[in-house]
């Protein structure tokens, strides 16, 4: 039975978290290099372990099917590096798909690729964006809202065409430090179901967009800076099971208290491309 939380959490103390199977789509990282920077994180100069990354990504991928999840692969191109961070390429809500139109040139063909795969398999609402959005990197689902960030690279403009197109109320987050360049580097829904649950890293937002999170999510967990640092927030919960670097070590303990179970993984090879656990992860929903 899962241990009451007494900090004000809206999750049950009376049964034990439980999880349905998700769908997820990854891109193997067959030809990730860092070889531009587009990002605070990104050195050409430090050499990517490509084997090493390549079996990071396989552990991660394992492991949410150990969990009972699929994972639907797209096939890399060797020419867009970055691939590998598929949550970037669409947002996908209710069956609905709102494509990506990225920021730099050098990500910008991807969205075609991720297009094409979502309509060869049976996702007949994809919609091509008039504005810059960088799919699940600056949106985020939770049972109420749809959350989405601005300030580096997605444009404003983007959330009232992703209100529209999903009917689902938007709330606009500001951005203001630059490591943390999208939503999902700074924040994570941790149950999109059952209440909204989630958690953030206060400094990487604006004042009023702190006050905002505040507001709508009291009983957040909210992270320190090494924790940031170490992209812990930059993971995947599928309800109970919350998938990210293993070097978070001080969200452990405020998950559990939770009632949920964090499961450690290093992907640190492609953290020096700027991304973890949810940036190689796109949601398939519904």
């Amino acid at each position: 039975m899962t241990q009451c939380d007494t900090s004000g959490t809206q999750r049950s103390c009376e049964e034990p978290s439980v999880h349905t199977p998700r769908r997820y789509l990854m891109c193997p990282p067959a030809h990730f290099a860092v070889t531009y920077s587009i990002n605070p994180w990104m050195d050409p100069a430090k050499p990517v372990d490509l084997p090493l990354a390549v079996a990071q990504w396989e552990s991660l991928r394992d492991t949410y099917r150990s969990l009972g999840h699929t994972v639907e692969e797209l096939v890399p191109d060797p020419e867009l590096p970055d691939m590998v961070y598929a949550a970037n390429g669409a947002l996908v809500v209710d069956g609905r798909v709102l494509g990506a139109r990225f920021a730099h040139p050098e990500r910008a063909r991807e969205a075609a690729v991720h297009r094409e795969w979502y309509r060869a398999h049976g996702f007949t609402r994809v919609r091509e964006p008039e504005h810059v959005n960088e799919g699940e990197g600056d949106f985020a689902v939770t049972a109420s809202w749809l959350l989405a960030g601005r300030g580096f690279r997605s444009s404003p403009l983007s959330h009232p065409e992703a209100q529209e197109f999903f009917g689902r109320p938007v709330v606009g987050l500001d951005l203001v430090d630059p490591r943390f360049y999208h939503l999902d580097t700074a924040l994570c829904v941790l149950d999109d179901s059952r209440d909204d649950a989630v958690m953030y890293y206060p400094q990487a937002f604006s004042p009023g967009s702190r006050a905002v999170l505040a507001r709508l999510f009291p009983d957040a967990v909210t992270a320190g800076e090494a924790d940031a640092r170490a992209f812990g927030l930059n993971a995947v919960s599928d309800g109970h099971h919350v998938l990210l670097p293993q070097a978070a070590v001080g969200l452990f303990g405020p998950l559990r208290e939770r009632g949920y179970e964090p499961v450690g993984v290093d992907l640190g090879e492609l953290l020096k491309g700027g991304g973890s656990v949810k940036c190689c992860t796109a949601e398939l929903r519904g």
